[in-house]
């Protein structure tokens, strides 16, 4: 018991985990009493456990689990934080509870199940369940079966997610375990009580046994709609409502709620889609065509057979179902046209939304078959193209359908209307929008006019079904013209129509139809019905919150209505809606006078006519006043006006009397009910008069009042049509003037564009300019409202008439239509609201557009044309387009119908020629111009491939797609393009380029749309995968278009996406969720915003084109509404104004305590927190290429909290004379706030960008004097800009370099010379080397300068990344087109060649030779000599050193001054190679030690006399003790910066030799240096260019030096490769060398390598052998994927130059066959995709034929043997790397992976043995003869060739020893026998060796087949030879040797593991070729023991005391000089 007492004082939550299991039982009961007891859910008591409940329920003691259990149920029920404990608890219950023989641990686990899923946590429990049914434990997968039942049974099917259970049902089924297929049963029979019918196709291929178990169980079931039991928390009150209907009784509508909360499962979503094109017949297309109906009835019947399958995968069915089509239009066997019919529908069906895209093909043709009269014809093209309406909306078949409307066929006519009556059953109010219903029911009001009784009832069944859908209220207006007794009829049709979504549509709008009307005075009951209609439709649409609003705003503009004009104003608007009442019938003369009589005092109609003018003045005035004093329901118009018609009428010659005249007719259309019939009494007169000078005005005045009694529309026509029909120019003249102003006054809402054009085209051809002028005049109006495409009529004018038209369009731009001031007061009282209610505007803005005249171009698309855009020859293709370039051109506007046109240009889209898939872009821009909006319908078909285009590898493609896209978005909206899945099929391919471009677009368009359809959440899965995409810019792209994602589908919806993301990945994908909700933008408000003009009839493109105007009137400070910004800019135009008029007045009261402060306000860390923000992207980046909007109000934003209110004024303003105020006061704040200024300086910098780009020279002159002081200022602070404060401003700055103003480049570039002072000038170089890439010639040239000064100024070390590639760059200008950007690029690399001398040439690459004499002309001209400059340099320019080191030491002095000496210390030695004499403390020999060896040198050398080694080391002596002694002062070098590097790498590529190993040895002292090696991290390429020019050099001009002494050259070479061999054993460093480096660097070394003049030299054969070693190096340790690639490109290369020797291409081929030895191992760390690109490239430039004619067989079989390997490592993963290749066609890369999978597969067999792969063989034992026989010709080519006879022999022996029967005399009998027993000889001596040598190879640490290939690796160990074997030969003897004679020169060992020094690795053969004789080596091996005991001095004795790696310093300290003189002459004289 004493232990019990232990754990009894433990606390509760420590004993649940105690050892014991009793004090786990104490602790789980304790821990439920505690959860019973606490009340409080958010407690923090139960965090404390959140940890231990999965220990509960996982308990190894059964007792104490059971308790663990009812303690965790009661947890998860009460503790508020259990959620997050769902997936580990219940995976710990699916595996330790469920398998329990207890039956209470199973009841208590499925409890703690459903108890999660009733706290929220339903998809990870199901998930968690779903894993358990793959467990092998039955018992378990029945007690999962067996929750998943409960959960359902009690929450039901919309918590509970059938799909995934459905889906491994059939698996459940075929268990073994009876128990397991029971549960199954049970499980089946509760998924159907819930979903019934829809579970019957996944379960169609049970055993047919057990299905008709299931049928007899699901027939016992209830009929009645299950309900669920149980409730989520959330939904806790339904439950308690459900309770009380049940105490009740059961209401009926309570009833009918809960049926709403069961979702109808869709069978279509359980099913699996099938893919059936692939399994089409293979003859399918020709049999199709086939003459015999037979064969084509069989090609129709096997694609019958496919489509039955009830879900088909998407995919390309575009040539299918033009197949079908031609069959159902143009096939004569009916029963065939029936069958295509059926295989029509049965695709709709089975691809449902997607087969939407071709829609629009097959409906006319359908359609137009109704003409077929067999039943089962029809019946079956009935099914077919109901099915195909589901698959797409009525808007976009709509203008097909209208089409056949019209046939004169009955059947097709009545087969139509019925069509339609189907489909609006599917419809709702929502679907069957205004704009829609109009057309229809103009057509079928046509039909029910027809002599057909059936064509008749047809349309009546369409019209009751439009009838009951939408509501009466709708439809009625355009019922206005049908008699009762129709009408009649339609509504009784409506009546019994059953509508699919049942009768709530329509109820729905009867309710809320007789809600608003009681809130409204009876009066304004038209503009009542009017609103109701538009409350009412919005009402099913996504849009939740409009509709309430909505419908609370109409009655408030009803109200104020009704009290200003009691009665008439009803009347009015009934007038105004319904043009019916406005006409009157014409009434006789008689009648006319006798109702003027009775209105007019009886004088007035006397003296109408009487002959005195005087009389009839009087009587007009009598006229008027009885007029103005008539009312208006009482006053007949029609009488009136015609008395005042009455003779002389309106031939009045009297001017006054007719002046009084008009203005009656005026007062009469304006007091009174004016009618057209009363109109058209006076029109005629009125245009006669409109013409007079006296009367004209009087004319106009009339003509407008009765354009507002009978709508401007009807006036105009007719006022057009009589002006034209008379002769009168005058009269014409002032007609157009009149209609001009009209439209101004009126809008332009309803007009006739078509009218007008064709009598302003009578107008422009008048004679009369007056004519002319006035029709210019109006067409400027109209080009206000209807924009650009108003031109395009006009384009056939004389060239004359075209300019001054265009001239009165250029007015125009920029204006924005007026607001109409006329014609609303009456008729657009409703259709304001109707606009503001945001239903109509849609089809407002489409007014003009839908007016234009639109062609039929679909006959002249023929089939010719069609098969001439498909045609293989790519010139015909382009013929072709350019047709349907001028087809569309010609026809300017063209209607939606254009034939086969889209899939041809689908096609080409695609094209390999990329010329041609612009154009066809090109012609799609078109194509969206000329049809408009209608080009809606081709967006599935055409836009989407459109899309696909985006994520071609070529900018100028990409950049021509995306215009494209936009130019057909602005046409159609974007709610065509996010139906559907096609842009998440778009977004889910792996391309960067498609995703960037895609993410970027959707983030331009989302934030300026107010709804999205729900379609959109199908990218969303695909955003999370960019949003980690390997592509950086995919990524940022992703991150931009969050916010805008988020903004349509809420935080919710985005969040539980993350679901089914891995869970690293889900936690940053939340992470940046967010962050993007605190930048998610609010959706655009509704049009109101925006500020629509007229009534919303202008187009949506012209509507930013109004902002200017606006502006300048509101001067407010905003830049620009823009609907994106709307909620900031308030939300009308007039909250705009009163805001802008503010600001002045404020600052005028306030003006001088504002101005008193300081102007910039210092916040802390306010500037840091702003890099931060845009570091991650919580602010948009600094960068775009003219400043929008967003960005202007982001600066604006962040400046409110830095700078001065008043001053922020000015700075904001739009009047640039502000701008110029805000510079004067910064500068005179400058001085006195330096501190606020640095504060505030990202935000200074971005605000002078933004003014960069203002058009005004004096602000400009201002801003770039403020720069030059604020630079000055910030020199002199020592202030350092940061990288986000250069990156925001210089890349603005250096566009103004470009200006024209020579004043301004000059400033421009003081700027950038001071920049230099507070920025490094090689961070400044790349943004001024972007600078060159400029169109501007001007900014070039300055650029060009500007980067000669840099590096006359600072050095090479600016340039960036590398001098090489900056020179390229720069030499690319010397061909340019203008004069000063070539003189520019010339005087830059001179001021190079000045600094940096003949090592320029190298630098700047290939150079044509035109520019490479302009280049050596102008060196010449130059008077520098290379020599003097480094002097000069470092004289002049100390400043340059001293700012490299700021940068590190943070602007402290001290270090920098320091820094600054040692470096011009540096250059001035470099500059002066005879310097090199009087060498510095730092350089000094360390003299001691090598006095101390020269005796041992001089006996010892005489043994060794045959290797002329003593030679070999002299040179290298020198540099070796200087480096010793300078590593220290190097130290401190490196470490503050990486310039001293840089300066040293530029000298390695010297032309002076003694420089360029002065340099190596430096490196090479820092690479042998473990601690220091990183340093040269970063600078591998720049060191390897370097080196490898060095080389260059040597071959090309040091070789051929006669004067050059020979040794000096090898003694460089030594250095060279010395210093890559130690570079190449750094792995991590070796790895950073890139391929183009790589490639360059190989191609030096095996240039090297065949250099026959270096063979001649002594020494040469022991450079080659080192460059051998090294070679092998490079190949083992760089990056795997750059080496493998460089390789390629590099044998690509040499194969195609003419001039480069076979031995070269060989030599590469040997470097590929050794990758291709090492990839077992490194097959991973290989970029594959990469590797085959260059494959396939290199297979594209040289096909197999072309390969084969090459003279060796060695490039086609090299190839072979590389992608075999890959094969056989990868398997047929090999073929998933193909995706960074375009085109796969274009080589036959593809084909021969897959024939060598094929072949693979065919073939059995082991891989062969690792070590046999890495020896010399390669062979598989798979082998083929044939391979045998290749292989073994070239092991006897290899022995046969002089340099790898040694490699050739050994190889034979591994061949020979691994396959011991094989026949090699067949390669022996041909030769001499000289070579037979040479063979034999070899084969001999090899094997001696291997088998003396077996036991020490592993002392050695070199593997025997290393060995073979003369390869040390990189890990042999130099063992000493006291521990070796007297046998022992190889590598590790002569390193022992290297050691012996560095112990004779003074030079220290190297620790046993270290790499050997530059020296030694030179010094001998250290890749010894193979053992020539045995003996020899034996010999050799003893005479250098022999000798080393005679000189062994112990101090010295490697062996026993190995130095620590590094090399002892001199001892001599302070010698005086010419004490070292001596010595030094004495070691000289020794060595002689």
């Amino acid at each position: 018991m004493g232990d019990d007492s232990e754990w009894m004082k433990l606390p509760v939550d420590q004993k649940c985990e105690h050892k014991l299991w009793k004090a786990r039982l104490s602790g789980y009961e304790e821990a439920l009493k505690i959860f019973q007891k606490i009340k409080d859910e958010k407690s923090p008591e139960w965090s404390k456990y959140l940890g231990l409940i999965k220990k509960f329920v996982t308990d190894s003691n059964a007792v104490v689990q059971l308790k663990g259990l009812e303690a965790a149920l009661i947890y998860v029920e009460n503790a508020h934080v259990a959620g997050k404990t769902t997936g580990e608890v219940v995976s710990g219950v699916v595996s330790k509870v469920f398998n329990q023989p207890k039956a209470k641990a199973k009841e208590l686990g499925i409890e703690i199940c459903l108890m999660y899923i009733e706290i929220e946590k339903g998809e990870a429990v199901q998930e968690e369940l779903l894993k358990g049914l793959d467990n092998k434990n039955p018992k378990i997968i029945v007690a999962c079966i067996e929750t998943l039942r409960k959960a359902l049974s009690e929450f039901g099917s919309k918590i509970i997610l059938l799909k995934p259970i459905i889906k491994v049902l059939p698996k459940l089924f075929e268990s073994r375990e009876k128990a397991v297929r029971d549960e199954a049963k049970l499980i089946a029979v509760e998924i159907y009580r819930w979903i019934r019918d829809a579970l019957r196709p996944p379960l169609q291929n049970i055993n047919s046994v057990q299905l008709k178990e299931l049928e007899e169980e699901w027939v016992k079931l209830p009929t009645g709609a299950p309900k669920p039991t149980r409730f989520l928390r959330s939904q806790q009150e339904l439950e308690a409502k459900l309770e009380q209907q049940q105490s009740a009784g059961g209401d009926a509508e309570g009833g009918g709620d809960d049926g709403d909360e069961v979702p109808q499962i869709d069978a279509y979503e359980l099913l699996e889609a099938v893919e059936i094109l692939s399994k089409l017949p293979k003859d399918f297309y020709d049999k199709i065509e086939a003459k015999k109906w037979q064969e084509r009835k069989e090609a129709l019947e096997a694609v019958e057979v496919l489509v039955k399958n009830p879900k088909l995968e998407a995919g390309d069915y575009a040539d299918l179902v033009k197949a079908l089509k031609k069959v159902v239009g143009k096939d004569t066997n009916v029963m065939l046209v029936a069958l295509a019919a059926k295989c029509l529908t049965g695709l709709a069906v089975g691809l449902r939304k997607k087969f939407g895209q071709y829609a629009g093909h097959v409906v006319p043709t359908i359609l137009e078959k109704f003409k077929e009269k067999k039943p089962q014809v029809v019946q079956a093209l009935q099914e077919a193209i109901d099915a195909i309406f589901l698959t797409t909306t009525l808007q976009n078949i709509s203008e097909d359908v209208l089409a056949v409307m019209d046939n004169k066929n009955p059947t097709i006519k009545q087969q139509t209307s019925l069509f339609i009556a189907r489909s609006f059953r599917h419809c709702t109010a929502s679907t069957l929008p205004k704009s829609l219903l109009k057309p229809f029911c103009a057509a079928l009001l046509k039909h029910i006019n027809d002599s057909a009784l059936e064509v008749r009832d047809a349309a009546f069944e369409a019209l009751g079904t439009a009838l009951k859908v939408v509501g009466e209220k709708a439809v009625n207006p355009f019922l206005a013209d049908v008699d009762k007794l129709k009408l009649d009829k339609i509504k009784e049709c409506s009546e019994k129509v059953e509508l699919v979504h049942g009768k709530k549509a329509g109820l729905a709008a009867d309710k809320k139809e007789s809600k608003p009307v009681p809130g409204r005075s009876a009066a304004s009951g038209a503009a009542g019905d009017k609103d109701v209609k538009d409350t009412s439709a919005p009402k099913p649409g996504p849009l939740k919150k409009a509709p309430a609003t909505k419908a609370g705003g109409p009655p408030k503009k009803g109200k104020p209505a009704a009290p200003g004009g009691a009665g008439s104003t009803g009347t009015k608007n009934k007038k105004g809606l319904d043009t019916k009442e406005i006409v009157e019938p014409e009434l006789s003369i008689e009648v006319c006078e006798e109702k003027a009589s009775a209105v007019l005092p009886p004088t007035c109609i006397q003296l109408l006519d009487s002959s005195n003018w005087k009389e009839r003045l009087a009587c007009m005035e009598e006229f008027q006043k009885a007029v103005e004093l008539m009312d208006r329901n009482e006053m007949p118009c029609q009488a009136l006006v015609r008395m005042l018609a009455k003779k002389p009428g309106w031939k009045e010659t009297n001017f006054q009397v007719m002046q009084m005249k008009l203005h009656i007719v005026a007062l009469i259309a304006q007091k009174g009910n004016f009618s057209k019939t009363s109109a058209q009494i006076v029109l005629d007169g009125l245009v006669d008069k409109i013409g007079d000078v006296k009367c004209g005005n009087n004319a106009k005045e009339a003509m407008t009042a009765i354009a507002e009694a009978s709508m401007l529309p009807w006036t105009a026509e007719q006022v057009m049509s009589m002006a034209f029909s008379q002769k009168n120019p005058k009269n014409q003249s002032e007609t157009l003037n009149w209609l001009s102003n009209a439209i101004k006054e009126f809008g332009f809402s309803g007009l006739n564009v078509k009218a007008f054009i064709s009598n302003v085209k009578t107008a422009l051809a008048a004679t009369n300019p007056a004519v002319r002028t006035s029709a210019i005049t109006l067409l400027g109006v109209m080009y206000l409202y209807v924009g650009p495409s108003l031109r395009m009529f006009f384009e056939d004018e004389k060239p004359a008439l075209l300019s001054q038209i265009d001239a009165e369009f250029e007015k125009m731009q920029g204006q924005s239509p007026p607001a109409p001031t006329r014609g609303i007061s009456k008729h657009s009282a409703s259709a304001t609201d109707e606009g503001e209610d945001g239903e109509e505007p849609d089809e407002g803005g489409n007014d003009v557009v839908d007016l234009l005249p639109r062609a039929e171009i679909s006959d002249k698309i023929t089939s010719e044309l069609v098969s001439k855009i498909g045609d293989k020859n790519w010139k015909i293709r382009k013929e072709g387009l350019d047709e349907v370039a001028s087809i569309i051109n010609e026809a300017k506007f063209i209607q939606p119908n254009i034939g086969e046109l889209p899939t041809a240009l689908k096609g080409r889209l695609n094209d390999s020629n990329k010329i041609l898939v612009q154009q066809t872009l090109n012609i799609l821009q078109q194509l969206a111009a000329a049809m408009g909006p209608n080009i809606k319908q081709h967006v599935k078909n055409l836009g989407i491939p459109i899309i696909t285009v985006l994520g071609d590898s070529k900018n100028n493609v990409r950049a021509a797609a995306l215009a494209t896209v936009n130019a057909w978005a602005e046409q159609t909206g974007m709610k065509e393009w996010l139906e559907g899945e096609d842009l998440s099929e778009e977004l889910k391919k792996e391309n960067p380029f498609l995703r960037q471009e895609l993410l970027g677009w959707l983030a331009e368009k989302l934030p300026t749309l107010r709804s999205t359809p729900t379609d959109l959440i199908l990218c969303v899965p695909h955003l999370y995968s960019c949003l980690e995409d390997r592509n950086g810019d995919v990524r940022k792209k992703a991150q931009d278009a969050l916010p805008f994602f988020m903004m349509h589908l809420g935080y919710e919806k985005m969040a539980k996406a993350t679901g089914k993301l891995k869970p690293t990945s889900k936690d940053q994908v939340l992470a940046m969720l967010d962050k993007a909700k605190a930048n998610m933008p609010a959706k655009p408000a509704p049009a109101k915003a925006t500020s629509k003009p007229v009534g919303g009839s202008a187009p949506a493109k012209f509507q930013p084109v109004s902002a200017p105007v606006e502006e300048s009137v509101s001067s407010s400070v905003e830049p620009k509404p823009d609907p994106k910004k709307a909620k900031t800019l308030g939300a009308s135009s007039k909250a705009k104004n009163t805001q802008g008029k503010k600001v002045p007045s404020k600052t005028s009261l306030k003006e001088d305590d504002d101005k008193s402060g300081p102007i910039f306000i210092v916040l802390p860390n306010g500037k840091e927190q702003r890099m931060r923000d845009e570091k991650g992207l919580k602010v948009l980046k600094w960068n775009f290429t003219t400043p929008r909007d967003e960005y202007i109000e982001q600066l604006k934003i962040q400046m409110s909290s830095c700078v001065a209110k008043w001053l922020q004024d000015e700075m904001f303003h739009s009047d640039f004379q502000h701008h110029n105020k805000a510079l004067a006061v910064m500068v005179d704040h400058l001085e006195s706030e330096k501190e606020g200024v640095i504060g505030c300086l990202d935000l200074i910098l971005k605000w002078l960008t933004l003014r960069f780009f203002d058009t005004n020279t004096s602000v400009l002159m201002k801003t770039l004097e403020y720069l030059k002081l604020l630079f000055t200022l910030l020199s002199e602070e020592e202030y350092h800009l940061t990288e986000n404060e250069a990156s925001s401003f210089i890349p603005y700055l250096i566009l103004k370099v470009g200006e024209p103003k020579d004043v301004i480049r000059k400033d421009v570039r003081a700027i950038l010379n001071r920049m230099c002072l507070v920025y490094p000038a090689s961070k400044m170089f790349p943004f001024i080397m972007e600078g060159t890439k400029s169109k501007n010639s001007k900014q070039r040239a300055e650029c060009l300068e500007e980067l000669g000064c840099l590096v006359e100024s600072y050095g090479m070390n600016v340039c960036q990344p590398t001098p090489g590639k900056a020179l390229k760059e720069i030499a690319i200008h010397i061909g340019d087109r203008d004069n000063a950007v070539r003189n520019a690029a010339l005087n830059t690399i001179v001021t190079v060649y000045n600094v940096h001398g003949d090592q320029v040439f190298k630098l700047i690459g290939n150079l044509s030779e035109k520019d490479m004499s302009m280049l050596e002309e102008r060196i010449k001209r130059s008077a520098k000599r290379p020599s003097a400059a480094p002097i000069k340099q470092v004289e002049e320019k100390p400043q340059r050193t001293q700012n490299i080191s700021s940068n590190a030491n943070m602007l402290r002095k001290g270090p920098a001054e320091d820094m600054s000496s040692k470096l011009n210390q540096a250059r001035s030695m470099s500059g002066h190679p005879e310097a090199a004499q009087t060498v510095r403390r730092e350089f000094q020999l360390d003299l001691d030690e090598i006095e101390n060896d020269s005796g041992t040198v001089r006996c010892e050398m005489p043994e060794l006399v045959q290797h002329k080694l003593d030679d070999i080391f002299e040179p290298v002596l020198i540099p070796e003790p200087k480096i010793r002694a300078v590593s220290p002062h190097f130290d401190d070098m490196h470490s503050n910066t990486a310039s001293t590097i840089n300066f040293i790498i530029s000298q390695v590529a010297s032309g002076d030799i003694s420089t360029s190993i002065q340099a190596l040895t430096q490196i090479d002292e820092v690479l042998r240096q473990e601690d220091k090696a990183e340093a040269m991290s970063g600078h591998i390429d720049q060191f390897l260019i370097a080196t490898f020019m060095q080389l260059r050099l040597i071959y090309n001009t040091h070789m051929a030096d006669e004067k050059l002494e020979k040794d000096e050259i090898i003694k460089l070479y030594s250095c060279i490769i010395g210093n890559m061999i130690s570079l190449f054993q750094i792995e991590s460093l070796a790895r950073e060398a890139s391929t183009g480096v790589l490639k360059d660097l190989m191609h030096g070394l095996i240039t090297l390598m065949l250099d026959s003049r270096i063979e001649d030299l002594e020494e040469g054969q022991q450079v080659i052998r080192s460059v051998n070693l090294l070679v092998v190096k490079v190949l083992e340790k760089s990056d795997q994927t750059n080496i493998l690639s460089a390789l390629l490109v590099l044998l690509q290369d040499s194969l195609l130059a003419t001039a480069s020797s076979p031995k070269f291409s060989e030599l590469v081929m040997k470097c590929l066959w050794r990758m291709v030895r090492l990839l077992p191992d490194t097959i991973n760390s290989i970029n594959l995709d990469r590797i085959l690109l260059d494959i396939h490239i290199f297979m594209k430039v040289f096909p197999k034929e072309k390969l084969k004619q090459c003279k060796s067989e060695f490039p086609i079989r090299t190839l072979k043997t590389l992608l075999h390997t890959l094969c056989k490592l990868k398997g047929p993963k090999i073929l998933d790397h193909l995706t960074m290749i375009d085109n796969k066609n274009e080589s036959e890369l593809e084909a021969h992976l897959c024939r060598m999978m094929k072949h693979s597969m065919d073939q059995a067999g082991s891989k062969s043995d690792k070590e046999t792969e890495k020896g010399a063989s390669r062979i598989d034992e798979k082998s083929s003869k044939a391979k045998v026989n290749d292989f073994l010709a070239e092991i006897f080519k290899k022995i046969g060739s002089k340099e790898n006879t040694k490699e050739g022999l050994a190889e034979l022996y591994e061949y020979k020893k691994k396959y011991s029967d094989a026949d090699i005399e067949p390669f022996l009998k041909n030769s001499s026998q000289f070579f037979q027993n040479y063979v034999e000889r070899g084969l001999r001596m090899i094997e001696m060796e291997r088998e003396g040598k077996g036991h020490i190879s592993t002392s050695t640490g070199i593997s025997p087949q290393m060995e073979v290939t003369c390869v040390p690796t990189p890990t042999s160990t130099m063992s000493s030879i006291g521990n070796t074997n007297g046998e022992e030969v190889g590598p590790s003897v002569y390193l022992e040797r290297l050691k012996i004679l560095r112990q004779r020169c003074g030079l220290d060992n190297t620790k046993q593991d270290d790499r050997p020094p530059l020296t030694s690795l030179l010094s001998k053969p250290a890749v010894p070729t193979v053992v020539s004789s045995t003996d020899m080596l034996h010999s050799k091996l003893s005479q250098l023991r022999e000798s080393r005991e005679q000189h062994q001095h112990s101090d010295l004795d490697s062996n026993q005391t190995h130095s620590s790696g590094t090399m002892t310093t001199s001892s001599s300290s302070t010698a005086n000089i010419d004490d070292l003189k001596k010595r030094l002459e004495r070691i000289k004289s020794s060595r002689k």
